[in-house]
């Protein structure tokens, strides 16, 4: 798929290594021109919404909750402003098998526009860091001269000034990190109290500001082209139906130098003007007119560099364009084709599960468990107890005293200690005695329900074992 829209007998080799490293290995450093249209005006005003969006987040609440937390210390998760806890393992699994499906779908229908537009690694990258290294250094050609320049005041002052900006950037984002880590309050306990009594938040706090700080000042690119697993699936999920960002090669080739005043299409020449301003500008470093490319994020730039030459030259815009290979070279519009309609119709059966199985969750989840290695008791009275743990879960967003009452079976439980209001999100742990007359006993093992009120409203019951002297019922 990815070299059917390069003309026949043109080198392939390219595709033998990736853009940013050369035949020995070493890293080929990337200098885009600083490029601006209307796609990057979209993007940017997208961009930065998911900025905003993404630094907000570890301090909006919804019904006291935090939008976003995935408390890993804690094993506590916060998705929306409800609570998961492990328990909830199975949501977790449907809903990460939903998103695998979801990705596959988006890419065999969209190619990597995410990578493009949402992609938290882009988005910093060329709306931040780039406008930073622009801001301060220049141009691409401006930054080639400066990094090619032996060292003086100004060549240390650039530098020293755009790393300085590049970590600040970095140690935001860190904290922010944190924040959806262990929450919007904690983080700000780390930030203002004194530094002895958070000296662990502290380093977690640093070490996510220099893995950011790395990531962007160095890693760059090769994040998406080397790390990231996404790109290397799109050689799996793409196809010749998929939209991608494409070269028409019908109408560009064969290529040329603009001449003034001259008629193209007489003389046998297409539409690219050989003006190389797509690869200029992008930030991989690759010739989109080769063809769809590991490399590509979808970004754009290209199709701005090349719709501003085609209106420098007269001719019509769209020569680099979202299209998919069939739209190029058959003319057929894009459809929603029967392989996006099966990824479609599972990732609506997976989204209807989940939506199930959280309408049907429930408020608390709670476990009752016999007292490992005890056996029963014989009170006084001629009764018999069992010593219990008892754990229960509050899944939601307000606090609610629970007590626990026998459903099935005529008896007595005897929380120890006093009972316990159960905070919102949070679990509590006791022990507690069921203590059963003789006569409810089935034999030496008895199964009972327990029932776990709030008030009067039953939140849950949980089965249990009760076990006792080898009596029967009724004896």
């Amino acid at each position: 798929m990815s070299s059917a829209n390069a003309p026949k007998g043109r080198d392939e080799s390219f595709r033998d290594s990736i853009a940013t490293v050369d035949k020995r290995g070493k890293r080929i450093w990337i200098y885009p021109k600083k490029v601006s249209g209307r796609f990057f005006n979209r993007r940017s005003l997208f961009g930065y919404s998911l900025l905003v969006l993404l630094l907000a987040g570890p301090f909006i609440r919804i019904g006291g909750e935090p939008l976003l937390m995935v408390n890993i210390l804690e094993r506590r998760f916060v998705f929306f402003g409800q609570t998961f806890w492990p328990q909830d393992i199975h949501l977790f699994v449907l809903g990460f098998i939903t998103f695998i499906v979801f990705v596959a779908l988006f890419t065999v229908a969209f190619g990597r526009l995410f990578c493009g537009w949402a992609c938290p690694q882009t988005v910093f990258m060329e709306l931040v860091y780039r406008r930073i290294e622009y801001w301060v250094e220049g141009d691409w050609k401006e930054q080639q001269a400066l990094n090619k320049a032996s060292w003086d005041w100004t060549k240390l002052g650039k530098k020293t000034l755009k790393h300085m900006l590049f970590f600040a950037v970095a140690f935001v984002i860190g904290n922010v990190f944190l924040g959806y880590i262990v929450g919007s309050d904690e983080l700000l306990r780390i930030i203002t109290e004194p530094l002895a009594q958070h000296m662990g938040g502290f380093v977690a706090m640093i070490g996510f500001s220099l893995v950011f700080y790395g990531v962007f000042a160095f890693m760059r690119e090769q994040v998406c082209t080397t790390v990231c697993p996404y790109g290397r699936l799109q050689g799996v999920l793409l196809d010749r139906r998929s939209l991608v960002i494409a070269y028409d090669h019908v109408r560009g080739e064969p290529r040329d130098k603009v001449r003034k005043g001259e008629d193209r299409a007489s003389v046998g020449k297409g539409d690219c003007i050989d003006c190389k301003a797509c690869v200029h500008v992008c930030p991989t470093g690759i010739d989109i007119r080769n063809g769809t490319q590991l490399e590509c994020v979808n970004c754009t730039a290209c199709i701005d560099a090349c719709d501003h030459m085609m209106d420098s030259v007269g001719l019509k815009r769209g020569l680099i364009r979202y299209a998919s290979e069939v739209e190029i070279a058959e003319k057929k519009p894009w459809r929603f084709t029967t392989r996006m309609k099966a990824y479609s119709v599972v990732l609506t059966l997976l989204i209807g599960i989940i939506a199930v199985l959280l309408a049907t969750r429930s408020d608390v989840e709670s476990t009752v468990l016999r007292n490992p290695g005890t056996l029963f008791q014989k009170q006084d009275d001629g009764r018999i107890s069992n010593l219990y743990q008892y754990r229960v879960v509050n899944k939601t967003s307000r606090d609610m005293p629970v007590r626990f009452e026998l459903l099935d079976a005529k008896g007595e439980i005897r929380v120890v200690g006093r009972e316990q209001e159960l905070r919102s999100a949070q679990i509590v742990e006791g022990e507690m005695f069921i203590v059963l007359d003789p006569g409810q006993m089935a034999g030496y093992n008895t199964e009972v329900t327990v029932g776990v009120y709030s008030g009067d409203k039953l939140l849950e019951k949980v089965r249990t074992s009760f076990i006792g002297p080898m009596t029967r019922r009724g004896s």
